[in-house]
């Protein structure tokens, strides 16, 4: 089986967004702008309270699915089709927010680290307006796949081992793991010839593909059977996806990810005019 190696390799930039939280922008900028099917992936990760406390204020979303797992901290969600819930560290939050939401994301905590990803991943055509929905589960409810000194945290797909994550039914089919991984440890899984492929690592570094990642950097793999990944002296935290291109059209326009421009206007026009629902409540 043939180890896929890195076509590229991007580092994160520093950016802000919601009521100004600070955030390392990984996926989505202007090195690389989309990875198919996968739109953006952030960083958050401080432990000074200005950084995060505003949080992320009532804002809408049409088109994709917003994916939140955290590493540290806890962060209440509230939308306007009645769901409330908090994730905590270890926990994961799938929203498909499809033909649209208003939800708002606040740290349930006024001091101590903030840290986690946010995924977006894009929906096809035929499922950007069908009713949001959300998977939502706690740490206890990811399955570890142990192996050595890696503990694989299994979210969405299934390994090649036999753990399978919580999250099912997703268009895209596709694998999504935090690796916690002790100095020197190796990790290798195939994700499938035809899925697209990156590594995002957290903190520590990692030798894959032919090159070293370190924190706050994101290697997007080439077509091959198997990833292998092999810790630094330091250990290393990864985020680990893959998952099917949609090949289709990307009209993009902030919270709104349609095929075409008429429908990205359209979302606009819908949000402006109260078609996403009730206000979030506070």
């Amino acid at each position: 089986m043939s180890e896929r190696k890195l076509a590229q390799i991007t580092r994160g930039m520093p950016t802000s967004d919601g009521a100004g939280v600070k955030l390392t922008r990984l996926l989505g900028t202007p090195e690389l702008r989309a990875l198919d099917p996968f739109l953006m992936l952030d960083k958050f990760h401080s432990d000074n309270p200005g950084d995060y406390i505003a949080g992320f204020p009532p804002h809408p979303h049409r088109g994709f699915e917003t994916v939140t797992y955290m590493v540290a901290g806890r962060m209440r969600h509230r939308d306007n089709k009645g769901h409330e819930g908090v994730i905590e560290p270890g926990g994961v939050q799938w929203m498909t927010a499809a033909g649209g939401i208003v939800h708002s994301e606040t740290p349930e905590q006024e001091d101590g680290l903030m840290s986690g990803f946010q995924l977006w991943v894009n929906l096809p055509e035929a499922e950007k307006m069908k009713p949001a929905s959300y998977q939502e589960y706690g740490e206890d409810d990811v399955p570890s796949d142990i192996r050595d000194d890696v503990v694989a945290k299994i979210i969405v797909g299934k390994t090649s081992t036999g753990f399978e994550g919580p999250v099912r039914d997703i268009t895209v089919e596709p694998f999504y793991a935090e690796l916690r991984m002790e100095p020197g440890a190796v990790f290798e899984e195939p994700l499938g010839m035809d899925k697209t492929a990156f590594a995002a690592v957290h903190s520590g570094s990692v030798e894959t593909g032919g090159e070293t990642l370190g924190e706050a950097m994101l290697g997007v793999y080439e077509p091959g059977d198997i990833v292998k990944l092999t810790a630094g002296p330091d250990g290393a935290r990864v985020m680990l996806a893959a998952g099917k291109p949609i090949r289709e059209q990307i009209y993009w326009a902030g919270p709104f990810v349609m095929t075409t421009e008429a429908d990205v206007r359209q979302a606009m026009l819908d949000y402006q005019q109260g078609r996403f629902g009730p206000p979030v409540p506070a």
